[in-house]
């Protein structure tokens, strides 16, 4: 039998082991909670004690080549509630507060206020019942109207859970000035999106970078020290100047909505560049859009016409086929070309032209815009050396300007020709250009062979250190073999706007206008319509030192289909303003101002 030391001993020993299982089980805890789940245990005790801060930046702005501003940044907040913190009783005044203030629905709000609470489903399936700390009330409230309503909020002492985030929208400050080039933003998902023109083009350069403050901080939120445990700055974006001039685009849209009235055209592609550097110094379109108010369900007035549609352009094409064909000897100024009685058969086609010009010198036959002369040129030039001196200027190929998508346009190589393609391809017809092709070739007509890379951009900015890259002008490309060929192509479109010419009307007392007008059937439903028309008038003054160059096209004018008589004026209404702003001074004694009306 045992006696009670032997139970004594037996008692003590049994709890010694458990007074050992148990230190092993706390060194074995201690281990795993210290060294193996250190970094698990570490960030949830980091979380308690550390916040974080995210700082946004600024996107770029965008500006004129003068520093005017195009595209800018308005100040204004997002307004946010933690609805599980409103108390019951202040559902329906913070709702009414809210709704009244920014004029929204009081239903939609007070729906928000009284939704205490969120469900959410676990990975094991369980459902789970929490809190609702966030709803978003508004965006973008302009800063009166917030601070309106935090003042009233404040004053009924509801103010606490109700939070104002300061934020930023994009504002057009010229509003339907060059909207189509200019582009825009949206918001998707709390981020800026940039939808199309120069905005989404250069969004790498322009978007901004968000910056994070890591701190440790007291209970109550407030910062422990001066210096933050970590710190990422926010970056503003860079500012962008382009090579428009805004004075000129007001003056070019002003001018085009006048036309616009007048004639009533479908669409109207309208562009003028420095044809020594290639830079764009505006570009305009009808229809167009307001930034500010984008209200419109037609989604094709946000598309850029002038890099994106391509049509067949008709007699503005000519000055580059006789430019081609001087530069090759084939022709000379003075030479002798049969424009028949107004009618001609070409493998058995019928080409006609409006009057019966008979024999016309070279110049003649720009002059009075021959059709017959011209395709008989293009015959003497060939098919390989037409469609050489047609790609030589730009036709079918990119312009340089930065803007996306641009269409390449349309020219067919030589051995996709058909019979008529020769005589056809030289007066503007069976080829699709862009608006902003056939610009950079008249900038090498104005070059006297120059072919110049089109800029849109001039340079850009940083705003934190005021650093400015300059884009830098690609030199232009020398297509004319001769030097007498840029003079003597620019002398004959001299004409067009002299008495007998065709654009009589584009003509501007005290300088040399060069240009030339055209006037092309669209097609419909595949064959060429006899209603439905393109009036042009490309040129450039003043013609011995070009200032500019001017591109305009109506599509479907009402009233008149002949871009001598509904372009030209327009383009010397565009023109006199521009010299007058740019202080050219006239180049033609005043009692010559006469002989070019």
């Amino acid at each position: 039998m045992r006696s009670c030391n032997d139970i004594m001993r037996s008692r003590i020993r049994f709890q010694a082991c458990l007074l050992v299982i148990f230190f092993l089980y706390l060194i074995v805890r201690l281990y795993w909670v210290q060294i193996h789940d250190h970094d698990l245990y570490y960030r949830e005790a980091r979380a308690k004690y550390v916040a974080s801060k995210t700082t946004s930046g600024i996107r770029g702005e965008i500006f004129d080549r003068d520093g005017h501003l195009f595209i800018g940044n308005m100040p204004c907040q997002d307004i946010t509630i933690t609805p599980c913190n409103i108390k019951v009783q202040d559902d329906k005044r913070v709702a009414a507060i809210i709704s009244r203030t920014l004029k929204l629905d009081f239903d939609e709000v007070y729906a928000k206020v009284a939704n205490k609470t969120r469900t959410v489903r676990k990975a094991d399936g369980t459902v789970k019942t929490m809190p609702r700390q966030y709803a978003m009330i508004a965006r973008n409230i302009p800063l009166p109207q917030s601070r309106k309503l935090k003042a009233l909020l404040t004053k009924y002492k509801v103010a606490r859970d109700v939070h104002f985030h300061d934020t930023y929208i994009r504002y057009y400050p010229k509003g339907k000035l060059l909207a189509n080039v200019l582009g825009f933003t949206t918001m998707s998902h709390d981020k800026v999106q940039a939808v199309m023109g120069v905005e989404k083009v250069f969004n790498p350069k322009l978007r901004s970078a968000t910056g994070k403050t890591v701190y440790e901080r007291t209970r109550d939120g407030k910062q422990l020290g001066d210096s933050p445990l970590s710190e990422e700055r926010s970056r503003d974006g860079m500012n962008l100047y382009l090579t428009i001039s805004e004075p000129l685009q007001a003056i070019l849209e002003e001018e085009l909505d006048k036309a616009c009235a007048k004639w009533n055209p479908k669409a109207v592609y309208a562009i003028m560049a420095d044809p020594a550097t290639g830079n764009i110094l505006a570009m305009a379109q009808r229809p167009s859009f307001d930034p500010n108010e984008r209200s419109s369900q037609d989604q094709s007035v946000y598309r850029n016409r002038l890099i994106g549609d391509m049509y067949e352009p008709g007699s503005i094409m000519k000055p580059l086929t006789v430019a081609g064909a001087l530069d090759m000897k084939i022709i000379a100024p003075d030479s002798r070309i049969d424009c028949e009685k107004g009618v001609w058969f070409f493998n058995k086609s019928r080409l006609t032209d409006t009057h019966n010009y008979g024999i016309q010198d070279v110049t003649g036959v720009i002059r009075k815009s021959s059709n017959i002369g011209t395709a008989k040129i293009a015959v003497m030039m060939g098919k390989e050396r037409l469609y050489y001196t047609l790609r030589n200027f730009g036709l079918g190929e990119l312009s340089g300007q930065p803007l996306k998508p641009e269409t390449l346009g349309r020219l067919r190589k030589p051995k996709n020709w058909d019979s008529l393609s020769i005589s056809r391809f030289c007066i503007g017809y069976g080829v699709s250009i862009t608006p902003v092709q056939m610009l950079r070739a008249y900038c090498a007509l104005a070059n006297r062979g120059k072919l110049p890379e089109l800029r849109l951009l001039d340079r850009v900015e940083d705003p934190s250190t005021g650093k400015v890259v300059y884009n830098p002008i690609t030199p232009p490309r020398n297509i004319f073999r001769s030097a007498a060929t840029g003079e003597a192509i620019v002398n004959m479109m001299v004409t067009v706007t002299e008495k007998g010419g065709t654009a009589t009307r584009a003509a501007i007392p005290g300088y040399r206008v060069a240009g030339k007008t055209g006037t092309a059937r669209k097609i419909e439903n595949g064959h060429y319509s006899t209603r439905k028309y393109y009036a042009s008038f490309a040129g450039f003054v003043p013609a011995e030192k070009p200032a500019f160059v001017l591109l305009m096209t109506f599509d479907e004018p009402k009233g008149s289909i002949y871009g001598g008589v509904v372009v030209a004026p327009a383009w010397k209404n565009i023109a006199e303003r521009v010299l007058k702003y740019m202080n050219i001074a006239p180049t033609q004694p005043e009692g010559e101002k006469s002989a070019h009306r």
